[in-house]
Formats: structure tokens, C-alpha cells, sequence
């Protein structure tokens, strides 16, 4: 379905994917394209390669890693909206056939007798509850974390984890390399090794190991 709203979406070049997008879902950013090509260098050249994006929004991130890849992506997001831009998203890209996206809570991500992804793309919301008074122009929906921000993120680790096989990799997008520290110190007993830590312009990204 196209997504509809009484004004035209909004559409922005998101590293050569153009992406529509509206006040109903979160802008892309375009530091976020970070994600996207660290998810294509751990894929290599796999041609079977299966993709995962978690709080995928408008499905910026997910989309241009399979762009950039040639791996296949399922997008999942909780919200209807952003379905169904990354839906549109992914058809303007020339991506569909290679794009599935699931409207559905993180609990119910993956099928249970699915296939094991080889890399997780997760978005989640960072912004810790009491700061969301900074950010009147996003969906509160896209961003809200919690009280320390870390709730959605701690969700994705718990049911990203039954979606991989041992030493897949997960990328988790967070708001500061506190929240990456905090998280870190809890991963291990949700299933997870720390990997590397990348800076972006406006957040970092966490590159965590499947234990």
C-alpha cells in the first residue's frame, strides 16, 4: 500500500535511495547510512546473504544495505506508517523482490522455523523518556526508550538473538557510547559478545556478536 496523508510525502537522497517519508515516521537521518555499509562489509559477497532490520521505520537502513550487498532484507516494524513506506521505499528502489516487511512487535520478528539471518540491523528508539521534550518534530513513538533509553534496544538483543546462528553479527544504533557501555555490560547474559564501536555525526553504532 501507498502511504497517504492529506500533504504529499516528504522524499530525501539517502546515499542514491531516494526515500519518502512524512510526520507520521522518523525522518532518515543521513549519518545512518554508517549502518548500511558496516551491515553490507560484514554480508561481503554472499549472494544468498538474509538481512534483518528491527525498528526499521521508513526501512532506510535495511534498504540500502541490501542496495549496496545484494543480500535480501525483512524489515519489521511496529508501526503501520512506517510499513508502509519501507514497503514504497523498497518498490521505488527496484528492491521488492528482495524486500519483505513485517508489521509486527519484536516478539513476533522472526517465524519460529525460519532460516537463521546472517547480520541484524536494529534502530531502536534511544531517547530516554525525560529528554523527549527536545524533540517536539519526531513521532514519539520513533524514539522513545524508556527511562535510560536502553528499553527497545535490550528487546531487539532478546529477540534478535533467536533469530542468528552463533557468530552472526548484530549492528544496534544507539544515542551515546554511555548507553553502548551500559548495554554492553547486559548483552553477555542475553547472548552477545561487545564487538567494535563506530561514532556517527549524531549517534553510535554497536557491533555485537551472537555467543
Amino acid at each position: 500500500m501507498t502511504p497517504t496523508t492529506s500533504d504529499a510525502p516528504l522524499t530525501c537522497d539517502f546515499e542514491g535511495l531516494a526515500i519518502a517519508y512524512d510526520e507520521r515516521v522518523l525522518e532518515p537521518r543521513p549519518w545512518t547510512a554508517l549502518q548500511s555499509r558496516w551491515a553490507a562489509e560484514l554480508v561481503g559477497e554472499a549472494s544468498d546473504a538474509r538481512l534483518l532490520e528491527l525498528c526499521a521505520g521508513a526501512g532506510h537502513i535495511g534498504l540500502l544495505a541490501a542496495h549496496l550487498s545484494g543480500a535480501s532484507v525483512v524489515c519489521v516494524d511496529v508501526d503501520p506508517d512506517a510499513c508502509d513506506f519501507a514497503r514504497a521505499n523498497a518498490a521505488t528502489a527496484g528492491l521488492a523482490d528482495r524486500v519483505t516487511v513485517r508489521c509486527a512487535p519484536l516478539e513476533r520478528c522472526v517465524a519460529p522455523d525460519e532460516a537463521p539471518f546472517d547480520v541484524v540491523i536494529a534502530d531502536p528508539p534511544w531517547v530516554p523518556r525525560s529528554d523527549l521534550g527536545r524533540f517536539p518534530e519526531d513521532p514519539e513513538l520513533a524514539i522513545d526508550g524508556g527511562d535510560d533509553g536502553l528499553d527497545v534496544a535490550r528487546a531487539c538483543l532478546v529477540h534478535a538473538r533467536g533469530a542468528v546462528r552463533r557468530g552472526a553479527g548484530m549492528l544496534l544504533q544507539l544515542g551515546t557510547a554511555d548507553q553502548a557501555d551500559r548495554l554492553v555490560r547486559e548483552a553477555g547474559d542475553l547472548g552477545w559478545l561487545a564487538g567494535e564501536l563506530r561514532q556517527g555525526d549524531r549517534g553510535v553504532v554497536l557491533h555485537l556478536i551472537a555467543d
